[in-house]
């Protein structure tokens, strides 16, 4: 008897089949995603830099601009914006996880206060910079997009994140000049003091001598010494020395 032309026979084996193949599948498919999640020995990935050449020109401008403040590079929003609806999490989660922006400025108790986008060399596409924009200026945070040959001055870009007028802006500046001239003066007279100590140092042992004409125990040298410490040419002193 043919079993191909038994259509009981082809009703019955028809489910076992696709039963078998469904299962032999699903193994596969497991064994799969078991290799995919083992770690291999060897890596094929190799380090880069954190910014190109252009983002690097911005970093180091940003850096001077928010020197009491940190700047985080490529930071993604999920990190510092929190749903409204717990239930909603993943969903957002999911749809915002690859957003990050190029530059983020925070204080140091890690509350952000803008972000900055330095687009690459096709630019940035409107969609991308309208979801910034809506999502962050929404939270109430800046967004600016720069370039570093079209930057905006300390001032504007301080009151923007910060709220500075550029009253308070030229009296901090004005303060660090304050500070910088106070700090150097005090390594100044460190300096001075320290040579003039190791001068004295130097110099005591001889104080002791006695003069040969006059028999006093205080050396000539005393004589020669000036107010501000310096002594005067060898020429100018007593005795054979030679």
């Amino acid at each position: 008897m043919n079993t191909w032309n038994n259509p009981w026979l082809l009703a019955v084996l028809a489910p076992a089949l696709l039963v078998a193949g469904a299962f032999l599948h699903r193994v596969w498919a497991d064994r799969q995603a078991r290799e995919r999640r083992r770690i291999p020995k060897h890596w094929p990935l190799s380090t880069r830099a954190l910014a190109n050449s252009e983002e690097a020109r911005v970093w180091h401008w940003l850096a001077r601009a928010f020197y009491d403040h940190h700047v985080m590079i490529k930071l993604p929003v999920t990190r510092f914006t929190l749903p409204r609806d717990r239930e909603q999490s993943m969903d957002w989660y999911k749809l915002l996880g690859g957003v990050y922006c190029t530059f983020t400025v925070c204080r140091s108790d890690g509350r952000v206060l803008g972000c900055l986008d330095v687009p690459g060399t096709a630019g940035l596409p409107r969609s991308t910079r309208t979801l910034k924009h809506s999502l962050l200026t929404q939270c109430g945070l800046p967004y600016w997009v720069v370039r570093s040959n079209s930057l905006p001055t300390v001032a504007e870009i301080r009151a923007e994140f910060l709220g500075e007028s550029s009253l308070n802006h030229a009296m901090r500046e004005r303060e660090m000049e304050e500070r910088a001239i106070i700090a150097a003066q005090a390594n100044l007279r460190t300096a001075l003091t320290r040579q003039r100590n190791n001068r004295n140092s130097d110099f005591s042992p001889l104080s002791n001598w006695p003069n040969s004409t006059t028999g006093d125990p205080r050396s000539d040298f005393n004589s020669q010494w000036q107010e501000n410490s310096f002594l005067m040419p060898l020429d100018s002193r007593k005795g054979d020395l030679l």
